[in-house]
């Protein structure tokens, strides 16, 4: 008797954990599958969940597109979808692994269909039986990811598996409401690491000091981990783009490019700010600072429907950038600095920091990108660059990380002691 009430309350509790993703499961992530479904007609969709991997040290993360779709962090999970159904399949329970884990939530738990959002909830084993269901009603089959279309062909090997990712990204650029929530409150708790982290930009400090501190912050405002390895260069170091090692350290009159974003509730942030090391930049490193400014305020003016991303695309976001950067300044040669503008204009963020995306395709009213235009010219040990969250809206653009200063005169201000 005490061992069933012990599972009646573990289900309990199981239950109310899941209440938040439950609320949403029930309305927007179906609307989801629904959306999927029509642009995929007549089709069957397979998704496999992230399973636990031979590392038991790190976290479980699901999959970005399951998750997208079900709003299901639970792991060795699976969705069908076709044009009749949804179904999603759950692993039994195993009490010897939930001693470690704590308790999960399996088919057949009384309320189950309202914690999933799933009318249709069954144990993995049916899984085969049911895709050949589906299959003989509906003929094309898809799925993400090459291992999972190497298990789909095992169990359906006349079939051909096509690849649904482009319909599943077109859907996760534009952002619902609840989304841009939670990326706003990404962006909020970045900030706010980014703020202090520039009470740290002192020298004498490690780049590793300052990393770890920023990921206290997001980390105690309840953020789930980085949405990234944070990166941290200052000097010499600040010119390398996907810096990690975080170890040097920093010298007075030297710049820190910190690039660090939280991820929170499954929203990625995505935020760079270079600061002065003892809290003011040499005159050089100012007028490299303020054409970079420029670059990224002429990128932001012209972000609006219609335009791209991509520096290969036409009209675009880029070219913006590098025009301004190309004709404001020299390097120590008399040169212009286009050519130490090395990378994109941004890219889009949601799930992921580089979240699914077409990039050929124009922007659109509810997508939120970054724009990072940046100069790095070794020779000077000189990279800078700046990087903000924006939304594009009906005829333009919103700066969701304007809250973090970008003028140097406000940066000095805010490094002062």
């Amino acid at each position: 008797m005490r061992g069933a009430f012990v599972r009646v309350t573990r289900l309990i509790c199981l239950t109310v954990a899941l209440s938040a993703a439950a609320s949403a499961a029930g309305s927007e992530y179906q609307e989801r599958r629904q959306a999927l479904s029509k642009a995929l007609p007549r089709s069957v969709i397979v998704l496999f969940g992230r399973s636990a991997g031979s590392d038991d040290l790190s976290r479980f993360f699901q999959e970005p597109n399951f998750y997208y779709l079900t709003g299901w962090k639970q792991q060795g999970a699976l969705v069908l979808i076709d044009p009749s159904r949804e179904v999603l399949f759950l692993p039994q329970h195993d009490p010897d692994h939930e001693k470690w884990t704590g308790p999960q939530a399996a088919p057949g738990d009384a309320d189950i269909s309202r914690v999933t959002g799933f009318d249709s909830v069954l144990p993995v084993e049916r899984f085969e039986s049911e895709l050949h269901a589906s299959l003989d009603r509906w003929r094309t089959l898809y799925t993400v990811g090459d291992q999972a279309r190497a298990q789909l062909r095992a169990f359906a090997p006349l079939r051909d598996v096509a690849d649904p990712s482009r319909e599943i990204a077109r859907l996760r650029m534009k952002k619902s409401q609840q989304e841009l929530a939670l990326l706003q409150r990404a962006a909020d708790a970045t900030i706010a690491a980014h703020r202090a982290a520039w009470k740290q930009a002192v020298p004498g400090v490690y780049e590793y000091q300052v990393a770890a501190g920023m990921v206290a912050v997001y980390a105690g405002l309840g953020c789930e981990r980085s949405a990234y390895p944070p990166i941290v260069g200052s000097g010499p170091n600040s010119v390398y783009l996907h810096y990690e090692v975080n170890e040097r350290r920093m010298d007075r009159g030297e710049i820190l490019l910190v690039d660090v974003g939280a991820e929170c509730a499954g929203y990625a942030a995505d935020v760079t700010r270079t600061v002065p090391v003892g809290g003011k930049f040499s005159t050089r490193q100012r007028e490299i600072y303020e054409i970079v400014l420029g670059a990224q305020k002429a990128a932001i003016a012209a972000a609006k429907p219609g335009v791209t991303v991509g520096n290969k695309t036409p009209n675009s976001l880029y070219k913006v950038a590098y025009d301004y950067i190309n004709s404001h300044g020299k390097d120590l040669h008399g040169e212009s600095l286009g050519k130490y503008f090395t990378h994109g204009i941004g890219h889009h963020v949601g799930l992921e920091v580089h979240d699914a995306s077409d990039t050929t395709a124009p922007l659109e009213e509810g997508m939120v990108i970054t724009i990072e235009p940046g100069i790095y010219i070794p020779e000077e040990n000189i990279g800078i660059r700046l990087e903000d969250m924006v939304l594009i809206t009906k005829q333009g653009a919103r700066v969701l990380t304007a809250a973090l200063p970008r003028e140097a005169g406000d940066i000095e201000k805010a490094l002062a002691p």
